[in-house]
């Protein structure tokens, strides 16, 4: 199983590349795509099918034995996202002595320092000409091999960097990408890599490049370490941790009487609200058109609302060993101690004593054990999907994720124990 994980995250450097991979773990568990232009048809009991948005959201359903209206729904919410830095437009920017470093800005809230002194690589979507100008292709691309690294400056030029440094995101944060001998060669470099990764899946001419949005990515291959290689190492934990814990839960349960839904957003670091965020309409939307398809009227939807149960999973605090004075005293969960429901008294999650008590039954029917996770009161916290989805799908839920160490840095510490605890309450409360 920590097998299946590492391997998602190494090849889902980009929620472009997550929801590729997730969408084909269904495709081969036998969920059909579903193209949301068209009519939904008469639905089955046990009938399981997907949709995309924007190539970077996926929504999967798994149709239950009763209607909607009179059973619900359980859904799992995660996101795709993580921190990242994206490259601008015109990028290349040519130094002296021909050095090619790359312009770019930051995506989301990332602890910038850690991603210096690394091998870094490029991952994201290519927008190709296609016969119409309002559907142009896309192409999806992962250079798969160190291509570029952001270089701290010499302890020599900077006597302050290990005191506090403030870390300029257009100075400091640019990568090297190459050299070149001339100004002609720099105007393509990045368009000749572009070509290269593209040109392995079909042939494309670079007059037919239109745009792009490409993304900085660790190189370094996701791992596990530890005496007993009990941790796991990578970028993208959070919160691909918790998209791939979801689908695994999905494709290992039942057909039961309440449909099951698996809503993997994109855009959670940068507030969700997009078209393909969870602040968006548009998975209310997909659940309103299965209601009326089963039951005839809008009601039914309504009433599939107020029976359904949402678990938002987007990963919690682990208690650090060296800073135990951020932590609130009685409630800092563990890394390996299992799932941890998050509180907040500013109502940042959607959790409260009702929905709470829900979660942690199903971990105890589950034979797995559950934390709780609060802010220390003077500290401040960070919020999720639950609220924002609660929003547009007024029902009850939990925020809950795993516990995992240096949140928002290029590399994320998680527990391989929780990860394994994590699937088995998913498929619990999916099953149920």
């Amino acid at each position: 199983m920590i097998n299946r994980l590492l391997n998602f995250l190494n090849a889902s450097p980009v929620n472009f590349l997550a929801v590729r991979n997730i969408v084909r773990n269904l495709e081969d568990a036998g969920y059909t795509r579903f193209n949301p232009e068209q009519k939904l048809n008469a639905l089955e009991p046990g009938q399981k099918f997907f949709v995309t948005k924007n190539d970077s959201s996926v929504y999967a359903f798994h149709i239950g034995q009763k209607p909607m209206a009179d059973a619900g729904f359980h859904i799992i919410c995660a996101h795709c996202d993580s921190p990242t830095f994206r490259i601008k437009p015109n990028a290349e920017m040519c130094c002296e002595g021909g050095i090619v470093k790359l312009n770019t800005e930051v995506y989301g809230g990332p602890i910038m320092s850690t991603w210096f002194d690394r091998p870094l690589t490029i991952a994201g979507r290519v927008i190709v000409r296609g016969e119409n100008p309002l559907a142009p292709h896309t192409l999806l691309m992962h250079v798969q091999r160190p291509l570029l690294q952001i270089s701290n400056l010499a302890i020599h030029f900077n006597r302050q960097v290990n005191d506090g440094y403030a870390i300029s995101r257009q100075k400091d944060m640019l990568p090297l990408l190459g050299y070149v001998t001339n100004r002609l060669e720099m105007d393509n470099l990045l368009m000749n890599i572009i070509l290269e990764e593209l040109n392995k899946q079909q042939k494309v001419e670079r007059e037919d490049i239109l745009d792009f949005d490409l993304y900085l990515a660790d190189a370094t291959p996701a791992c596990t370490f530890g005496a007993h290689n009990e941790f796991i190492s990578s970028g993208r934990l959070d919160d691909l941790s918790m998209c791939f814990a979801g689908l695994e839960a999905l494709l290992a349960a039942p057909t039961t009487d309440a449909t099951k839904v698996l809503a993997i957003f994109d855009n959670e670091e940068t507030g969700s609200q997009t078209k393909q965020g969870a602040g968006s309409p548009f998975l209310a939307s997909l659940l309103k058109r299965i209601a009326w398809e089963q039951s005839g009227c809008e009601e039914a939807f309504f009433q599939a609302v107020e029976r359904a149960f949402m678990v938002s999973a987007d990963n919690a605090h682990a208690w650090h060993p060296n800073y135990s004075e951020k932590y609130d005293p009685t409630n800092h969960p563990m890394l390996g101690g299992g799932p941890v429901i998050k509180f907040n008294a500013a109502q940042k999650y959607a959790s409260d004593a009702f929905s709470a008590a829900v979660f942690a039954e199903l971990c105890r029917e589950a034979g797995v054990p559950c934390q709780r996770f609060v802010n220390h009161s003077d500290v401040a916290g960070g919020s999720t999907l639950g609220n924002i989805l609660a929003s547009s799908l007024p029902m009850k839920g939990v925020d809950m994720g795993n516990a995992i160490l240096a949140m928002h840095s290029c590399r994320e510490t998680g527990s391989a124990q929780d990860h394994i605890y994590c699937v088995k309450a998913f498929t619990q409360f999916f099953s149920e």
